[in-house]
């Protein structure tokens, strides 16, 4: 069974930084791609940052330069590196994973449990 475990939400500081951490366990052939996604509620879950296998990066608009993902193959693992935190970004964050599986050979989508991120004075 596959479980993504995300670490590192909590209270920061408009202006303030804060690392988010998420590593998948279980039994994995390969992992595709990870990424990070947020929800606000009354909103869809929106796309923050993801990374593939070949280091290929995507980000959002509103990232703007201030959120940095990164990844440890060796791990499956993945980070998202936040910077000048606004009190727009709270929301919770959900790591997500495109990867295959032992049991099977095509690749499906998993989630994590999502951390509260939350930006005030």
């Amino acid at each position: 069974q596959v479980q993504l475990v995300e670490s590192g939400g909590g209270l920061v500081q408009p202006g303030g930084s804060l690392r988010l951490s998420c590593a998948a366990s279980g039994s994995i052939r390969q992992v595709t791609a990870m990424g990070w996604y947020r929800q606000v509620p009354g909103k869809e879950r929106e796309l923050v940052a993801r990374i593939r296998g070949d280091d290929n990066t995507r980000y959002a608009d509103f990232v703007q330069g201030r959120f940095t993902i990164s990844r440890d193959n060796a791990k499956n693992a993945v980070y998202l590196q936040m910077y000048s935190l606004k009190p727009e970004d709270t929301a919770v964050y959900f790591c997500h994973a495109a990867l295959v599986p032992v049991s099977c050979w095509h690749p499906a989508a998993y989630w994590g449990q999502g951390t509260q991120v939350t930006v005030a004075a």
